[in-house]
């Protein structure tokens, strides 16, 4: 007799759900889809030569080091570079306001495992990104959308969420916002949005979890400074990784924020993985050392520019009437909506899609509250560019076909 797991299993682990996009990737596996759904870099933008010479130099020079364990916070070298990056990027942080993560999706999971009892309201942005939502489930929270506006997260519509729950004595834990090339809709919050942001974070009283993994793939327009780097209060995390300005299989990410909240994510990762690896951090420490980093970001950049500039003349050309996309100043994403008229479920149009060999991830995937059927997010980085135009002609095709 076999037995039954189910009725053993955590409150918590019932909770978790799979990935939506891991889970449409399995059906897009096929060599002939030309596939906009993963948020994957351009296998061409991974620094392969210059990784090769740091590695050697590591493992010659430093490899008892490297291959051995290090402290919870990270390697020295590494944290040396990133308090670096952060200042250029007008944060002055230091070491207690550091945490190197094994991805930032850990830290989504840290910040979510010492905030968020079953049950806690938390704001996340309508769309918001699905990582982040699949983070904050695992733990309970009870997630309220505030929807975007041409500016970013509407200052309005937060302002009037977070009086209904403060008159009903329920204060949510934090503010969850991606506010640059947002995952799914590909926009930037606005210098005076995110002003607004931290007063209403202020009067009520507020953390801010500032997710910020796309902001130095910024091809067109002026830089706008991090919400964390406008904060006078110290109730600012914000989260970077490497995966997409480096290379996704190194697996790095980090955590800036208030050293209280720091101890206390050393604390919860020390039950995770008590330490991140050493050997990926000290190879991406001598990496940034040498300003490689640097000169990888600028390559990406212009290949992105370029792909993205593709992708859009592609759906100006091909897509019919009654679809309207974002048009991204940087990252790796346009956001695409189907109006009310055509009729169309994206979520149902999806295996259409795939049998035309062409696959995106749905727009519902990335609402919290079972919207976003009219919507899609596309990736340009990843598709070579004659799969660009290729892929959007047949994207096309399916809309026109599943209209009413």
């Amino acid at each position: 007799m076999s037995l039954n797991f189910e009725d053993r299993f955590s409150i918590n682990s019932k909770r978790m759900k799979k990935s939506v996009i891991r889970e449409l990737l399995k059906l897009t596996a096929k060599p002939e889809i030309i596939s906009f759904a993963g948020g994957l870099p351009s296998p061409d933008s991974f620094p392969i030569k210059e990784v090769k010479e740091i590695v050697n130099e590591v493992l010659d020079n430093e490899g008892k080091i490297a291959l051995q364990y290090s402290s919870t916070e990270g390697d020295a070298v590494l944290r040396k570079e990133l308090i670096k990056h952060a200042h250029k990027n007008g944060m002055d942080i230091k070491q207690e306001n550091l945490l190197v993560t094994t991805s930032s999706q850990q830290g989504l999971d840290l910040v979510a495992k010492i905030f968020i009892n079953p049950g806690d309201p938390i704001i996340v942005e309508l769309p918001s990104y699905v990582g982040g939502l699949g983070a904050f489930n695992a733990y309970g929270a009870e997630m309220i959308g505030v929807p975007l506006d041409e500016e970013g997260k509407s200052a309005i519509l937060l302002r009037q969420e977070l009086k209904v729950l403060n008159e009903s004595g329920n204060k949510p834990k934090f503010i969850y916002i991606v506010p640059d090339f947002q995952n799914p809709a590909g926009m930037t919050m606005s210098l005076k949005r995110r002003h607004e942001i931290l007063d209403i974070a202020h009067e009520f009283d507020l953390i801010i979890l500032e997710d910020s993994p796309y902001r130095e793939l910024r091809f067109e327009g002026e830089p706008v400074p991090t919400i964390y780097s406008l904060d006078k209060d110290g109730r600012v995390i914000i989260l970077g990784t490497f995966s997409k300005i480096f290379a996704p299989g190194f697996r790095v990410g980090w955590v800036i924020a208030p050293p209280e909240i720091i101890t206390k994510l050393i604390v919860a990762k020390q039950s995770t993985d008590l330490c991140p690896p050493t050997f990926s951090q000290r190879i991406i420490g001598r990496f940034m050392e040498k300003g490689y980093l640097d000169m990888n970001i600028e390559k990406i950049k212009i290949m992105y520019h370029r792909k993205r500039d593709i992708m859009l003349d592609a759906f100006e050309k091909y897509m019919p009437e009654g679809v309207t996309w974002t048009k991204p100043e940087g990252g790796l994403f346009l956001f695409v909506r189907v109006h009310e008229h055509l009729g169309i479920d994206t979520d149902e149009m999806f295996y259409k899609a795939v049998d035309k060999n062409v696959a995106y991830v749905i727009g519902s995937a990335f609402h919290c509250d079972d919207s976003g059927h009219d919507a899609m997010r596309i990736n340009f980085s990843y598709a070579t560019e004659d799969q660009i135009v290729e892929g959007v002609k047949r994207l096309a095709t399916v809309i026109r076909e599943h209209a009413k």
